[in-house]
C-alpha cells in the first residue's frame, strides 16, 4: 500500500510542477505590451456638478484643457473639510492634483503637496496670484482665501501647474 501512495503523491507532484510550467510558459510566449498605460481615465463631470451643489466655496474644475490630459481621479469628502480633490496626467505623463478644502491648516497643505514649502515667491495666472511652494516630490500653485484654500500640485513644472490653473473654472451651486 505505501509504494502506491508514493507512486500516486510523485504523479500528483509531478502534475502540479507541469501545471506551474505550463503556465510560466503560456504567460512567456503570448504578446502583451509592457509600454501599455494602466492608468484609466476617469469622467468628473457628475462628480464636480455634485462638489459644487454641495461644496461652500466655489469648486474648481478645469474647462478646454486639451485631450493629452488625462483624469485619474476625482472625490469629494464632505465629512472630510469639504475636501475636493481631482487628479491629472498631463501630456508629458506628469502628475497634476487640483485639491480644495475648508482645511487651510498648515497639516493639510503639508499633505496635498507632499511637504512642499512656501518659496515666498508668487506666480501670475490669469490675473491672479498664487504663491509658488517647492518640494522634493511635488511643486504646488496655492491660493488661500477666506474659509478655503486652493492647491494646484504634483510631479508636474510650475509651466504644466499653471495651465492647469488658468483651465480652472470656479463655480458653485447648481
Amino acid at each position: 500500500m505505501k509504494g502506491k501512495q508514493t507512486i500516486w503523491d510523485m504523479v500528483r507532484s509531478l502534475g502540479v510542477v507541469g501545471l506551474v510550467v505550463a503556465g510560466m510558459g503560456i504567460y512567456l510566449f503570448i504578446p502583451h505590451d509592457d509600454k501599455a498605460d494602466p492608468t484609466r481615465p476617469v469622467d468628473y463631470r457628475v462628480e464636480t456638478l455634485t462638489a459644487r451643489r454641495a461644496a461652500p466655496y466655489p469648486v474648481a474644475a478645469p474647462v478646454g484643457l486639451p485631450e493629452q490630459w488625462r483624469a485619474t481621479s476625482v472625490t469629494y469628502e464632505r465629512r472630510n473639510a469639504n475636501a475636493w480633490h481631482l487628479g491629472f496626467l498631463d501630456p508629458d505623463q506628469q502628475y497634476v492634483a487640483v485639491e480644495q478644502s475648508t482645511d487651510t491648516s498648515p497639516a493639510y497643505l503639508t499633505r496635498v503637496t507632499q511637504k512642499a514649502a512656501a518659496t515666498g515667491q508668487t506666480q501670475q495666472v490669469g490675473g491672479t496670484a498664487w504663491e509658488r511652494w517647492d518640494g522634493e516630490k511635488y511643486d504646488a500653485l496655492v491660493r488661500r482665501e477666506q474659509g478655503h484654500v486652493t492647491v494646484v500640485t504634483g510631479t508636474a513644472s510650475f509651466e504644466q501647474l499653471g495651465a492647469m490653473v488658468a483651465a480652472l473654472e470656479f463655480k458653485q451651486g447648481a
